[in-house]
């Protein structure tokens, strides 16, 4: 099976699948097609994270990270948009090799990156319908998006959508080998566009981008072992969370109860304060035990009231992302986030490459007092975190949304709901969701719900002293998540957002 938030990128992950491909294989193929169907959340010009594991438990993260560049500093704030938000390589294209390559060695891969990305050149040549969230993000940045290099030559808001210039330079990838985007002629080409523009990156940026092979992060829910990117990825965020909600027992709340909901918000809060801690690991002043330990558990979880909100005020972090997921027929399973940090990233396209360019450098801080203080050839605090739940040792749950702050909070919510309360994939998708803190049309830091939670639970959720806001049922502001659940017998259901334009094919 494989889920993705566009049907065209789980076509084309389930015909790598239908051909006797691996789980990887699938992935990079659905995910290079996605990187063509959805530029507004995802492509060439970001980066991933992956969590592998197969029927053994053998498990490893990749974190496929650009860098900041070396000729950063200086800077009073960081710029969100435009050349100088540009202040991180890519790390996308490479990260394809790296488990590729692991594929071939563990997995028994045989197909090559040229062959994965056929799909992904021929829609970018011959077009593709232009789905309902690229025109929502398209039109929510009218205006905006007018001051951008590149953009409105490139990008549309309806009808068919074709990149010329971006199937050529998924050809000269096919045709050179993934480090071309970093050392070849199409790197050359990237620092020319980048000198051009004005952004500080250059090609000796490019040439030092890699990706880092780790081991995830782990910690026990239940009768399971879940499974996390480690820093500077926030799935250290979601375990806390997950490790405070196992203190508390959620199976006694009903999950359409305002209890229920307030419970996982608290403990949301409880670990959200840990957060600003967490960064590129050689810049950490607290260690991952240390935040994930049974002592620190407990004391967020006894600092909850369950009758009674606790204030919060958090700065935005936005983000957009996309969530793809895989199992193949040997078990072998995958969780991925692509993304280029806010909708469109940068919205900066680099030269005559087709490459709309991240602006992940905005996660940075310029507080020198930060562990997340920018720095030259640092990596920023991630929000990318996908999931996966071991069971016996075996893949069981994979998991993963888009959603920047949201992330931790819908997966908590998800995990909940299918390990506490027994919902299936699709079911936990379209239950009610919450997003805590400000978002793209509300400054506050209010509790947003969906109103498909009900003007009970949201009376009784006010009157534990939570600033309630409503936002519409299966809302764009809620993410957009996707789930694969694997049983012990072998059977596979799975489903993608039905806040998407995607969905998972089983084979």
């Amino acid at each position: 099976m494989v889920t993705s938030p566009h049907w065209l990128s789980a076509r084309a992950g389930a015909k790598v699948l239908e051909a006797g491909g691996n789980a990887i294989e699938a992935i990079v193929a659905a995910g290079a097609a996605l990187s063509v169907v959805y530029p507004h959340f995802c492509g060439l010009g970001g980066d991933a994270v992956w969590l592998v594991a197969d029927r053994s438990g053998n498990t490893k993260a990749f974190l496929g990270i650009g860098q900041a560049a070396r000729a950063t500093g200086g800077l009073a704030s960081i710029p969100t948009r435009g050349p100088q938000s540009m202040l991180t390589t890519a790390c996308l294209v490479d990260s394809w090799q790296a488990v590729l390559d692991y594929s071939a060695r563990d997995w028994q891969g045989r197909r090559s990156l040229a062959t994965l990305l056929e799909d992904a050149i021929l829609l970018a040549e011959e077009g593709f319908p232009i789905s309902p969230s690229q025109a929502f993000w398209h039109q929510f940045r009218t205006g905006e998006s007018d001051s951008w290099p590149g953009f409105a030559e490139v990008f549309a808001g309806h009808g068919i959508q074709r990149q010329p210039n971006l199937a050529r330079t998924l050809r000269e990838i096919a045709d050179q080998g993934a480090r071309a985007f970093y050392e070849g002629n199409l790197a050359r080409r990237l620092a020319i566009g980048f000198a051009d523009l004005g952004s500080p990156l250059t090609l000796r940026d490019l040439a030092g981008t890699a990706t880092q092979i780790e081991q995830p992060v782990a910690l026990n829910y239940r009768d399971v072992t879940l499974m996390a990117p480690p820093p500077p990825t926030q799935g250290v965020t979601t375990l806390s969370i997950m490790g405070i909600l196992a203190r508390l027992d959620l199976k006694k709340f009903d999950p359409r109860s305002a209890d229920f909901y307030h419970h996982v918000v608290e403990a949301v809060k409880q670990a959200f304060m840990d957060r600003p801690a967490i960064a590129d690991p050689a810049s950490m002043q607290i260690d991952i035990a240390t935040l994930l330990s049974a002592a620190r558990l407990d004391e967020k979880a006894e600092a909850i009231d369950p009758r009674r909100a606790l204030a919060w005020p958090q700065p935005l972090s936005r983000a957009d992302t996309a969530f793809l997921a895989a199992t193949d027929r040997e078990g072998r399973s995958v969780a991925m986030l692509q993304s280029i940090y806010y909708d469109w990233g940068s919205g900066v396209v680099v030269g005559d490459t087709g490459i709309l360019w991240q602006n992940r450098g905005a996660a940075f801080s310029v507080d020198p007092m930060s562990p997340n203080c920018l720095q030259p050839g640092k990596r920023p605090f991630y929000t990318l975190n996908p999931g996966i739940a071991l069971k016996d040792g075996r893949p069981h749950l994979l998991y993963g949304t888009q959603g920047a702050d949201g992330q931790p909070q819908t997966l908590a919510l998800l995990l909940s709901l299918l390990l506490d309360h027994d919902f299936g994939p699709l079911e936990a998708l379209s239950h009610p969701r919450f997003l805590l803190g400000r978002t793209f049309s509300d400054s506050r830091d209010s509790l947003k719900i969906e109103e498909s939670a009900g003007k009970a639970v949201v009376a009784d959720l006010a009157s534990l002293g939570h600033e309630v806001a409503i936002i519409d049922a299966l809302s764009q502001l809620a993410g957009q998540a996707g789930i694969i659940r694997i049983g012990a017998d072998g059977m596979i259901d799975g489903a993608h957002d039905p806040r998407s334009d995607g969905g998972a094919i089983g084979i």
